[in-house]
């Protein structure tokens, strides 16, 4: 009995380091691919998770995004919801700070909405 639970326990902590090293994978493909959005353009968190590799990880991407600590050289603010509305964030200046950031590269934002034109879906 004791060898069983031994054993059970290995394969949890197995599991769990194997999803842990996902979750850095998946968020160095995140982080990779939002460096590629060019200046002038933003990207919705659907589409930067499907860029990623997991079309179905929009909410992960936010998460990724609200938690991330160098928002100087990874450019969170460029992620937005998937109806254009700019969203949250979480960095110094809030909201107000990233609208001020993309028009800043040029985006049109009309009523904390982004232009068509300058959204990757």
């Amino acid at each position: 009995m004791n060898k069983n639970k031994e054993k059970d326990k290995r394969i949890e902590k197995d599991n769990r380091i194997k999803r842990k090293n996902e979750q850095k994978a998946f968020a160095s493909k995140v982080y990779t691919e939002l460096m590629k959005v060019p200046k002038g353009k933003a990207i919705t968190y659907k589409a930067l998770a499907r860029m990623a590799g997991n079309p179905n990880a929009a909410r992960a991407v936010g998460n990724l995004m609200k938690n991330n600590k160098n928002p100087k050289y990874i450019p969170c603010y460029k992620v937005v919801k998937s109806n254009g509305e700019v969203g949250e964030y979480s960095a110094k200046g809030g909201k107000k700070k990233k609208i001020q950031l993309l028009k800043k590269e040029g985006i049109e934002i009309k009523k904390e909405k982004i232009d068509e034109r300058y959204l990757i879906r």
